[in-house]
């Protein structure tokens, strides 16, 4: 195999598998039902999804089922895309104190106990932890049952639970080369998985008007939002060349609306947008988060962003994952404590004045784009497991 080059320039040398390895043999199940585990958010489900369609193309027949944490935006998600969706009564301990730490704490158990009457009851031929709480308890149970396992980390540091389901699984799909330092001969470099809709988006209208997508992950983000208003008096003789598309989240939506309304300002405006990828082909620039799965998005979809980097992000993996795409020139970062109206009104009059600049930012985010990862990913799946 020849060495495998990644969007930051690092190369990997394949690893030498040994022949005995578990990962080598391919486990025949007497069903072809695959378990997608994980979610919470849209950065855990998208991948998910992702990953299902792909193995739905590859074999019509099998049964999907996702286990996840019951989040609305999970039975909002998958609902609409027609998954089936099972619940654990399972929460999150990272940043968790007092009586809470100890409600998360005494799930545990019973989140095993109802993750093993899943797999027992569906008989899964492999499981696909896809990160979130719902991953540990069905990736463990898995696994403890002779189960395969393949799991999925987007980021340049891997979160806490894949950290700890590493030995509990035989392959890690990663999309940074810096992640193999902790799954060893476990990873394999295959990018993160994107819904294949951003992958055939056709080029915006020129410019102006400069159209600029604004989001902040699936629950939208305050600090965001409370910068973008505060610029739209600092953008006063440049509104008419602008146009907004702006996710809030439920608790900002009527403020925000409200706002662009009383500026006089074109605005699409919504709590949530299930048809992102048809917000994207719309977009010159994207103002949003830095999660490893809109950075996929973006980077297959070739768009130009502004990235502000979530700061509370567990391992600060939203500031590593910004900046490999800001070193390649694909996207800058603006760091969300020097986030104000003044400097956000700024960098959009710099880009609405200069679109050779946002072309070339487009051009650099394309050759990032890994746009087979989601088929690479269920490459492993097939080598795993066999599937009818």
């Amino acid at each position: 195999m020849k060495p495998v080059n990644t969007m930051n320039g690092v190369v990997i040398k394949p690893r030498a598998e040994k022949k005995s390895s578990r990962a080598n043999k391919r486990y025949v199940s007497a069903t072809s039902n695959v378990f997608i585990a994980g979610g919470g958010t849209g950065g855990h489900i998208y991948p998910g999804l992702a990953i299902a369609r792909e193995i739905k193309n590859r074999y019509p027949k099998v049964e999907i089922r996702f286990v996840g944490s019951g989040r609305d935006l999970e039975k909002t998600i998958l609902g609409d895309a027609g998954y089936n969706l099972s619940l654990l009564p399972v929460s999150g301990l990272r940043g968790v104190k007092g009586l809470n730490l100890i409600k998360g704490v005494l799930r545990i158990p019973i989140s095993i106990w109802v993750a093993w009457r899943l797999i027992v009851k569906f008989k899964p031929s492999i499981v696909i932890g896809v990160g979130g709480y719902s991953s540990g308890p069905t990736v463990l149970v898995a696994s403890l049952l002779g189960i395969p396992v393949l799991l999925q980390e987007p980021n340049a540091y891997p979160g806490i639970t894949n950290r700890l389901l590493v030995h509990f699984s035989q392959k890690i799909a990663i999309a940074f080369p810096e992640c193999t330092k902790f799954f060893k001969e476990k990873s394999v470099l295959t990018g993160n998985p994107v819904r294949m809709e951003f992958s055939s988006l056709a080029d915006t209208m020129p410019l102006p008007p400069l159209v600029i997508l604004i989001f902040g992950g699936s629950q939208g983000s305050q600090p965001i939002n409370k910068a973008v208003m505060a610029a739209l008096k600092f953008l006063q003789s440049d509104l008419k060349q602008l146009r907004f598309i702006h996710q809030t989240g439920k608790k900002d939506y009527q403020k925000v609306l409200s706002q662009y309304r009383a500026a006089g300002v074109q605005a699409q405006v919504q709590p949530f947008f299930l048809d992102m990828h048809c917000q994207f082909k719309k977009a010159h620039l994207i103002l949003c988060r830095s999660g490893a799965t809109t950075l996929a998005e973006l980077t297959t979809a070739g768009k130009a962003s502004l990235l502000i980097p979530f700061m509370e992000a567990s391992d600060n993996h939203q500031q590593l994952n910004a900046e490999s795409l800001a070193s390649n020139g694909a996207a800058e970062v603006i760091c969300q404590t020097y986030l104000k109206g003044s400097l956000l009104a700024r960098r959009i009059k710099y880009y609405l004045h200069n679109p050779d600049k946002i072309k070339q930012m487009e051009a650099k985010s394309r050759q990032l784009g890994q746009p087979e990862a989601t088929k690479k990913i269920v490459d492993l799946v097939d080598d795993l497991v066999v599937l009818k």
